[in-house]
């Protein structure tokens, strides 16, 4: 059973997309106040993922992908306040998958 998960987080492709993301999120500087909301919302996205790749339903896995992808909008919102256009953009095709899988879901 471990392996079969483990397999079908490695296909999810916008999980994993959420994981490099996250990574490369840790290297942006923000003020304190800004710091923590970016740490909760980021951290969100993965985990939102991977609780609802769990869930046995359909409208129980779009509920947490669309929680995500409600993360993932208020760490953009922190990105364009902070200005790094770079990592905005990755959010943006982040963004672009989570909206699609909530469609699909």
């Amino acid at each position: 059973f471990h392996r079969v998960e483990e397999k079908k987080m490695k296909n999810f492709r916008t999980y994993q997309l959420a994981l490099s993301f996250y990574q490369e999120s840790q290297k942006i500087r923000l003020r304190s106040p800004m710091k923590d909301q970016f740490e909760r919302a980021v951290l969100s996205i993965p985990l939102n993922l991977a609780e609802g790749s769990a869930k046995p339903t359909a409208k129980d896995r779009r509920k947490f992908y669309r929680i995500a992808l409600g993360s993932l909008r208020e760490v953009q919102c922190l990105l364009e306040i902070s200005g790094d256009r770079e990592l905005f953009a990755k959010a943006d095709i982040l963004a672009a998958h989570l909206y699609r899988l909530c469609l699909r879901t």
